[in-house]
């Protein structure tokens, strides 16, 4: 059963950039038409889409028609906010059937927000959520291309596990390409230090 308690969620993060001694808030909430401009600012961004599935959006029509047919409906979709501002998405698409005990993570940050901390902690404060809504799951799970160091500190940051190199295991832009896997189990340490 999917809940939109999500938006609940918010943690204080010291940006290295601030002069002053005030923390940004991280939340996420549900996207909207309305932060189509915001969406456009990563979806938008080639050095964003280099490593994910989809292209470099070129227009508002086609990000709204995205958040329309694709973030709107999606069980766990949300925008990652800083003090109230979409910066990024993450998501976990659930799996199926006899699989329906994992689900997989996803997550873009605008590259402006990159080597913050602001993806790291998303990724356990979806961590932390997704185990609590999602009562059933006991994996979590994410692929990222062994060509992106950068979304793989960010799940080792997290807690993740990196648990091997699947060979050509996905097409990225029309070309085969090699992931690591990583996992986070409903089990581990961490997901209960993260709540």
């Amino acid at each position: 059963m999917e809940s939109n308690s999500c938006s609940n969620l918010t943690q204080n993060l010291k940006l290295s950039n601030k002069e002053n001694d005030e923390a940004d808030i991280i939340s996420f909430r549900l996207l909207d038409l309305s932060d189509v401009d915001d969406f456009m600012e990563w979806f938008g961004d080639d050095n964003v889409s280099k490593f994910c599935s989809w292209d470099t959006f070129k227009s508002k029509e086609d990000a709204m028609s995205y958040v329309a047919d694709v973030a709107i409906p999606h069980p766990w979709f949300r925008a990652i906010c800083i003090n109230d501002k979409p910066v990024g998405t993450i998501s976990v698409s659930p799996f199926h059937g006899t699989d329906k005990c994992r689900g997989e993570l996803g997550y873009v940050l605008a590259s402006k927000y990159w080597g913050k901390g602001i993806a790291t902690r998303a990724v356990k404060m979806a961590a932390s959520a997704i185990f609590v809504e999602w009562p059933h799951l006991e994996r979590l799970e994410a692929v990222v291309d062994v060509d992106n160091p950068g979304s793989q500190r960010v799940l080792e940051k997290a807690g993740f596990k990196r648990e091997g190199v699947l060979r050509k295991y996905y097409l990225l832009k029309g070309k085969p390409k090699d992931i690591v896997m990583f996992s986070l189990l409903s089990t581990d340490q961490q997901v209960t230090y993260f709540m």
